[in-house]
């Protein structure tokens, strides 16, 4: 039966979604050197902005998980993130002139560019993890353990595109191509999601419609 995937699955989009969030974080500096520098007020303010984002994303994630959580809506968030990181890429340098020509002091230009640049999208992918505890979680009594091995995974996935965007990614591809394929991962996983609710839904249907006949 594809339930026994279930587990596996969510723990392998959380994974992913671990991976993603470093990757763009790391690539915030490159974004905003070009205007603002590299200095080290630059990388507190996009460390600042993703930190805010995800406190903020791990609040609304909890809460949303409380209304009838499912792989399908868990499918959805992944969506709006491929889309939400897109602008990135493609308004990223309008912003960012915008901002500079606007305030002189690189310190608030900066924070102010990160927070328009990346606020809304790491929002949603901080969504991401109350979530997948919400949909792993079977009962209360494993609740914690559940949870330790979810952040153990997704912070796996962190440190792995930490290390994979600042050692391969950034040698090979540009900055937009890089989060080009970011969406396009966030984008597939999240119809994976959305496919393996259905399939979960149509062999529990097929299975109870067996039972009656056997009655």
């Amino acid at each position: 039966m594809f339930t026994r995937w279930q587990n596996p699955l969510i723990y392998s989009l959380a994974f992913s979604s671990g991976f993603t969030i470093m990757g763009i974080e790391l690539l915030g500096g490159r974004i905003l050197a070009p205007f603002f520098g590299s200095s080290i007020h630059i990388w507190g303010s996009i460390i600042t902005v993703f930190m805010v984002s995800l406190s903020f994303g791990y609040l609304l994630g909890g809460k949303f998980s409380t209304r009838n959580a499912s792989l399908k809506r868990f499918g959805i968030i992944y969506l709006l993130g491929g889309i939400f990181i897109l602008p990135i890429a493609l308004y990223a340098n309008e912003i960012m002139q915008a901002i500079f020509l606007q305030i002189e002091d690189s310190r608030y230009g900066s924070l102010l560019a990160a927070s328009a640049l990346f606020f809304l999208p790491t929002v949603i992918l901080g969504m991401l993890s109350p979530y997948s505890v919400r949909l792993l979680v079977k009962n209360k009594n494993e609740s914690g353990q559940v949870a330790g091995i979810l952040y153990f995974v997704s912070t796996l996935g962190s440190a792995l595109g930490t290390i994979t965007t600042s050692f391969y990614l950034v040698l090979y591809l540009e900055v937009n191509q890089i989060i080009f394929t970011f969406s396009a991962l966030l984008l597939l996983l999240g119809l994976i999601a959305i496919a393996a609710d259905k399939i979960i839904k149509n062999t529990a249907i097929s299975v109870k419609e067996q039972e009656v006949h056997h009655v």
